[in-house]
């Protein structure tokens, strides 16, 4: 007698777990790209208005202070160092125009 109502409600339990359930599909791809295309216009504003002109005010000021102390290295040693001059004009070039072309990469 006791082994029969183990038994049932056992089955008893497993049937309202089943009927509780309630099956869902999740989309992941299509959350995420829609909340990409909601959110993308203003990424874009604060990058190329936040972002972007901080990078090249960084890269502006690192650029003279290396001229600065190249020209000071020259008239000490007689050498001139352009690799780094040049690496850092570069990169200022690079971050100056990114702004036009980096939203069409992405």
């Amino acid at each position: 007698m006791k082994k029969t109502k183990v038994i049932s409600a056992v089955i008893a339990a497993i049937c309202f777990a089943g009927l509780l359930t309630i099956t869902a599909s999740a989309d992941v791809s299509g959350a995420i790209s829609s909340t990409w295309t909601t959110a993308k216009a203003q990424i874009q504003n604060v990058v190329n208005n936040v972002v972007f002109p901080v990078i090249d005010v960084i890269l502006g000021v690192l650029l003279f202070v290396k001229i600065g102390t190249a020209y000071l290295e020259y008239r000490k040693h007689g050498q001139l160092e352009w690799t780094p001059i040049a690496i850092i004009f570069g990169g200022l070039l690079f971050s100056l125009t990114a702004p036009m072309y980096v939203w069409t990469i992405i």
